[in-house]
């Protein structure tokens, strides 16, 4: 998970000061070295660290804590403020070209996913109203083009391919000619990357940006790479000039170093980040957001839109209504968890979940999948009849069912506890001004 070893680290460091009624300069002191030491191991920039520990001591010893009621709550607060402001205060939105037709070029290093990225960029920007062009400017990495045509195929956009010509300048000239032709308003242009920065590069990319002049560049790094990545963007940012970055693989990324150094090394935001390998695992980069997900506050907007992307309105107010008349089935039951496994799973789900920060390791949620496959199994193998009304489960349905998905008859009748218990606690909430009872989670 993103950001797990951080927030870890710091989930101890500040699970300390929480419990303390009052902090002394010492108290601070221990703390912030904690903190810088969570963060160097994360792989952030030293100097970046350097600034942000003392930014944060000085806050820290201020009136606003040292006088406070919950001084350890003002720490994690101000920390809060801190991390969010390092990462860019807010999320930078893509902007587009006045004229109506926009270009967009991505660049970036060889291996960073340049390629499937732009892919995922246009499908985000079909999803938000817009209509994409792909362009393969790669004309010296093999089956780079061919790799293209098989992304635009895949998120159903068409890409311009010109295989005969070794001219990437008249290449995205005719693809920006054509794009506004058939009436596209945005080209993508997916151009050559190298294993290091170069000046022939540089050249080409320069006069690329020339014949086009595209709306805005757009870096791929690796998060992966760690100082790596932010040296790219800081080389690419000097020779080129970008305009933003979009960051792979941050889905695997445990210390988070290149987005927590990126934005104050190089001065340019970070837009979107990759969080998984589908093509639509692309999210805009919110650091805000981020900060409270690296602090174990969770991250409840991501949670309800990705929750809103899966269920239509009508498709939740029918669950809904279930709900309230005590109608919610096994039926129901598996496509809920069908639809938690298209929010991508139990690990994100967890990540995004206030307080969950570091409490849930990858073992737990390994085994939580693995239930939740047995149990889809489980539900799969009784009928219609009795995913509707499981009241009818006797000893020899029971023993039918663990036949055939299985599962020990101690299984089955271990799911159905579960969901009778989620049954009374959907009744419990459904009544006015019901709080929810505890155990929630349990289930």
């Amino acid at each position: 998970m993103a950001f797990e070893g951080l927030s870890e680290k710091l989930g101890g460091t500040f699970k300390s000061l929480r419990g303390k009624g009052s902090l002394t300069e010492k108290d601070i002191d221990d703390a912030m070295r904690q903190v810088k030491l969570a963060l160097l191991e994360a792989d952030v920039n030293f100097k970046v660290v350097k600034e942000f520990v003392a930014t944060l001591k000085e806050r820290a010893l201020g009136e606003e804590v040292m006088k406070s009621l919950t001084p350890g709550q003002q720490v994690i607060k101000i920390t809060n403020q801190e991390l969010t402001r390092l990462m860019g205060e807010k999320e930078s939105k893509l902007t587009y070209s006045s004229s109506g037709f926009t270009v967009y070029m991505m660049v970036g290093l060889q291996g960073t996913g340049k390629t499937t990225t732009c892919g995922k960029l246009a499908l985000w920007l079909k999803n938000n109203g817009k209509k994409p062009m792909l362009c393969a400017c790669d004309i010296y990495r093999p089956a780079a083009i061919d790799q293209l045509e098989v992304v635009g195929k895949t998120v159903d956009v068409p890409v311009y391919a010109d295989k005969g010509s070794k001219d990437p300048v008249k290449i995205v000239k005719k693809a920006a000619k054509e794009a506004e032709i058939k009436g596209y308003n945005v080209l993508i242009v997916d151009t050559a990357g190298r294993l290091q920065i170069d000046r022939e590069l540089m050249d080409e990319l320069s006069e690329m940006k020339k014949a086009v002049r595209p709306h805005e560049i757009l870096l791929v790094v690796d998060a992966l790479t760690g100082q790596d990545a932010v040296n790219a963007a800081d080389g690419f940012n000097e020779q080129l000039g970008i305009d933003g970055i979009i960051m792979t693989k941050m889905d695997g990324d445990a210390r988070g170093g290149a987005a927590l150094s990126t934005k104050k090394v190089t001065g340019k935001p970070i837009k979107f980040v990759g969080m998984g390998e589908k093509p639509d695992a692309l999210e805009v980069f919110y650091p805000d957001r981020m900060a409270g997900r690296i602090l174990g506050m969770g991250d409840v907007m991501t949670l309800i839109e990705t929750a809103e992307k899966q269920m239509d309105e009508e498709s939740a107010a029918k669950l809904e209504k279930k709900i309230k008349k005590n109608q919610f089935t096994l039926e129901d039951f598996l496509d809920q968890m069908g639809q938690i496994r298209k929010m991508g799973g139990l690990g994100k789900l967890i990540e995004m979940m206030p307080g969950m920060g570091g409490k849930v390791n990858e073992e737990d949620i390994d085994r939580g999948e693995r239930e939740f496959m047995q149990m889809e199994a489980i539900i799969r193998s009784m009928t219609k009849e009795e995913r509707e009304n499981p009241k009818i489960l006797n000893a020899s349905r029971r023993k039918r069912i663990a036949a055939g998905c299985g599962q020990p008859v101690s299984k089955i009748n271990q799911l159905i506890k579960k969901y009778e218990d989620a049954r009374k606690m959907m009744k419990q909430m459904s009544k006015p001004g019901a709080k929810l009872p505890r155990g929630f989670g349990g289930f």
